[in-house]
């Protein structure tokens, strides 16, 4: 089963518990005037609410700020005396009566962390005042691992606290495993632009090198105009922060990339520019673009072409920017490329294709994906189009 269909049935449970439990609660006392609507709908708008403040400090991981921030939501669920959440070294966080039983929590979870099996056990205290006598406790995990524990406290034994207790448990484990995803994919994210970054060709970095040095002697104000957007360029590709940039900075960048080329093969390759000031804040994935122009000089200017022209368009499309790249180059057979697109194309081919079109739909969605247009002989027409607003994603 899935995350979001676990996280799903977890949910209705805790609405179903959230519901009688409060029901209860509202059937023991008069209604008032002000009341609107029915209990059970009262509850599950009260489960629900409290729910979603409990879970944005879970989605941070189990430590002790995470636990503080949330234990009293956990505990509002359970309508219980006391709660407890521990890592597997210590306790975390303690909500509710009888603070003094946490020097236990660890010796009475022992086995549970070991094992990642509920337990109860009865609450050994000598305050004859302290109302917690009982308790169950529940492992919280996370890919089979045992990440800490969930102990409810109570006055006496109690199996609709003890199943309460492991369904909201189960949710604080969804939660903690969307966490460990946002990560992954975090993680994913950082190796597909270590992969772009080992794609920016050693021959290039040496050709647009050869390319400044042979300005020196002839022309050195334009070696040093090309050197300082070598420099530029590089710095912008190897950056170490931000996973998104703006539209503006990533056109900037492929413009240096591009007069480094042209530095290379003069007039045999011409560009054309057409960008709509109003898209260029628009945010997209970090080193989106660049890879789909060098793949256009690349196929404009292979084999025995002697010149190619490039035309790059970024322009105003409603709610949406539309970035478009075309070459007039020796374009590619539509099988070929849908072998790339899905990862058939070996190491070497296609990466950067294949890169930006998974990226684009791991952050916006399938409908986001790379459209191309190519045939045999026919150049290469490349569209992206960009949501002008995406929440998480941000220029920087």
């Amino acid at each position: 089963m899935t995350g979001a269909g676990y996280a799903v049935i977890v949910l209705l449970t805790l609405l179903l518990f959230g519901g009688g439990l409060l029901l209860g609660r509202r059937t023991a006392r008069p209604v008032r005037p002000s009341d609107v609507g029915t209990p059970v709908e009262h509850a599950t708008f009260e489960t629900l609410h409290t729910a979603s403040l409990a879970a944005p400090p879970l989605r941070a991981g189990l430590t002790e700020d995470s636990a503080r921030k949330s234990a009293g939501r956990l505990r509002s669920l359970l309508g219980t005396d006391a709660l407890c959440l521990t890592d597997r070294e210590r306790v975390l966080v303690w909500d509710g009566e009888g603070d003094h039983h946490d020097r236990h929590v660890m010796e009475e979870v022992r086995d549970l962390l070991a094992s990642g099996r509920d337990t109860a056990f009865r609450s050994d205290c000598d305050d004859l005042d302290c109302p917690l006598r009982w308790a169950v406790a529940v492992p919280l995990t996370v890919d089979h691992r045992v990440l800490g524990a969930l102990i409810a406290y109570a006055p006496r034994e109690s199996a609709v606290l003890a199943r309460a207790a492991g369904e909201v448990a189960r949710w604080v484990c969804v939660q903690l495993e969307l966490t460990e995803l946002d990560r992954s994919r975090t993680q994913l994210i950082e190796a597909e632009i270590r992969a772009l970054r080992a794609q920016i060709s050693p021959h290039f970095i040496f050709n647009s090198l050869a390319a400044i040095a042979s300005f020196v002697r002839t022309d050195p104000e334009q070696a040093r105009e090309l050197l300082l957007e070598f420099a530029d360029f590089t710095r912008y590709s190897f950056r170490s922060h931000g996973d998104f940039t703006t539209l503006a900075d990533e056109l900037h960048s492929i413009d240096q990339y591009l007069a480094l080329v042209r530095a290379r093969f003069g007039e045999r390759l011409a560009v054309t520019l057409q960008v709509a000031p109003e898209v260029l804040p628009v945010a997209l994935p970090f080193l989106c673009l660049q890879p789909l122009v060098e793949n256009a000089v690349k196929h404009g200017l292979e084999g025995a072409v002697t010149s190619s022209r490039i035309t790059i368009s970024a322009l105003d499309a409603g709610s949406e920017a539309e970035v478009v790249i075309e070459d007039d180059g020796i374009g590619m057979d539509p099988e070929r490329l849908r072998h790339i697109l899905r990862g058939e194309g070996g190491k070497s081919t296609g990466v950067g294709l294949l890169n930006v079109d998974e990226r684009l739909r791991q952050v916006y969605g399938d409908d986001y994906g790379l459209v191309i247009e190519t045939g045999i002989g026919a150049g290469m027409r490349i569209t992206v189009r960009l949501p002008k607003y995406r929440a998480g994603v941000h220029g920087t």
